[in-house]
């Protein structure tokens, strides 16, 4: 299926892959249409600026990355005349690419977890439902906006073109390692995308590695390792995220007790009573929230007030770490902390990385990504942790400290018990 070629090609320039080309009226009418420009306003590493200050890149120049990725593997599968792969596919891939992420919201995955909900499905219904989006590309075909929401939920026919956009070696994690690991200003995430790109190949319905390339792929997996730690179970970003997530929380609470808030939008009004409609979710962005929780640091709710103080002047709350804590500890530590006008159930809070909603290398999960497999000179198939040492490694990596969350102002009050004290300022 193919659409109308623009008749000059356009070209955004990139700090990660230098350029970025788009020769397709579908793609540039959907670059441009209101849903996609949306994510222009929503980091894509959430509340990571706090953390790390150049963090501030967005979900839309991902979405571009992630096209550009998948552009270029296409183009060498077309290039070098590839029979297993499906050329009539093309334009597909491109837009399911550039689409992948059109429903996250704010912030993400706090709010998913607040009000149980999932990005996912609401890009499925920016694609299907009457939205710009839609419209564009059912002027490719009246069937295809079903087609691009099959590749997004991964319930398309044809697992190649699924495994471009989402599988355990996708253009969406390459570019995202790359992306992430530039704005932050690490190094972590670096690996030979060049090599990567010239060692995939179309073969009998999916997408392989040729044997050769294991190396590259072994870099690109240890990346994905270091920034899991390094960067996004980091824990100064964990702090922000459940800080974050407690005013949600509280919001939540106090609408629910039907508390009337001195600031409040009709979005958040329909987000707090879960009868948020696809016109609203677009109008959510970061900036309207951000202006939400300024105006929230006046509310009478003493709680609210002091969590969103909190979290837009960085006052994070700090942490201990540690292998286990007994339950019965930990309840004194909620009993004294309810006593002196901390209430534990947004004061307090026990976090494990393993929780996070992040992917790691886990063959043989029956939920996991389709894996990578190496393709041999004989055509036999393996996967790849049965071959790479390191590969087998990481899949056996531990899975990080248990951290406690906590206001540091606690550790200044006089009547803290010594035992409680000696627990809050425990470093592992």
């Amino acid at each position: 299926m193919e659409g109308i070629i623009l008749a000059e090609e356009k070209v955004f320039k990139d700090p990660v892959h230098k350029y970025i080309y788009v020769q397709d009226q579908t793609i540039w009418d959907l670059i441009n249409s209101r849903e996609f420009q949306r994510l222009r306003r929503i980091r894509q590493l959430g509340t990571s600026y706090l953390t790390f200050h150049g963090a501030e890149h967005s979900r839309f120049s991902h979405s571009l990355g992630v096209y550009e990725i998948t552009r270029k593997i296409i183009s060498q599968f077309e290039r070098y005349g590839y029979e297993d792969w499906p050329k009539e596919e093309r334009l597909l891939c491109l837009c399911a690419a550039l689409l992948h992420d059109i429903g996250h919201g704010p912030f993400s995955h706090s709010i998913e977890k607040t009000f149980e909900t999932n990005h996912e499905d609401w890009s499925v219904r920016m694609v299907l439902e009457n939205t710009e989006v839609n419209a564009i590309l059912r002027r490719v075909d009246e069937d295809f906006p079903m087609k691009v929401a099959g590749v997004i939920n991964k319930t398309y026919s044809k697992e190649i073109v699924i495994s471009l956009i989402s599988s355990q070696l996708d253009a969406d994690r390459m570019d995202y390692l790359l992306r992430d690991a530039y704005f932050t200003g690490v190094h972590y995430g670096t690996f030979d995308l060049e090599r990567i790109l010239r060692v995939v190949r179309p073969f009998k319905g999916r997408i392989v590695v040729k044997e050769s390339g294991m190396h590259a792929i072994e870099d690109y997996l240890m990346s994905r390792y270091q920034m899991y730690w390094q960067v996004y179970f980091h824990p100064v970003t964990r702090s922000a995220e459940i800080l974050l997530a407690k005013i949600l929380q509280r919001a939540k609470v106090l609408y629910e007790e039907a508390y009337h808030f001195g600031f409040i939008v009709h979005p958040i009004e329909c987000l707090l009573a879960n009868r948020l409609t696809l016109e609203g979710y677009v109008q959510l962005d970061e900036a309207l929230m951000q202006a939400l929780f300024m105006q929230w640091q006046l509310e009478k709710d003493v709680i609210l007030a002091d969590l969103c103080s909190r979290f837009m002047n960085r006052r994070l709350f700090k942490y201990a770490a540690y292998e286990e804590v007994e339950p019965e500890l930990l309840e004194q530590i909620r009993a004294y902390m309810d006593h002196i006008g901390l209430p534990a159930d947004y004061y307090l809070q026990v976090d494990y990385p393993s929780d996070l909603p992040y992917d790691v290398y886990l063959p043989g999960k029956s939920d996991e990504k389709l894996p990578i497999v190496l393709l041999n000179s004989r055509d036999e198939l393996t996967e790849i942790s049965q071959q790479s040492e390191i590969v087998r490694s990481i899949t056996g990596m531990h899975r990080g400290e248990h951290k406690l969350y906590y206001p540091e102002e606690i550790l200044l009050n006089n009547t803290l018990p010594p035992h409680i004290r000696q627990l809050l300022t425990q470093k592992n």
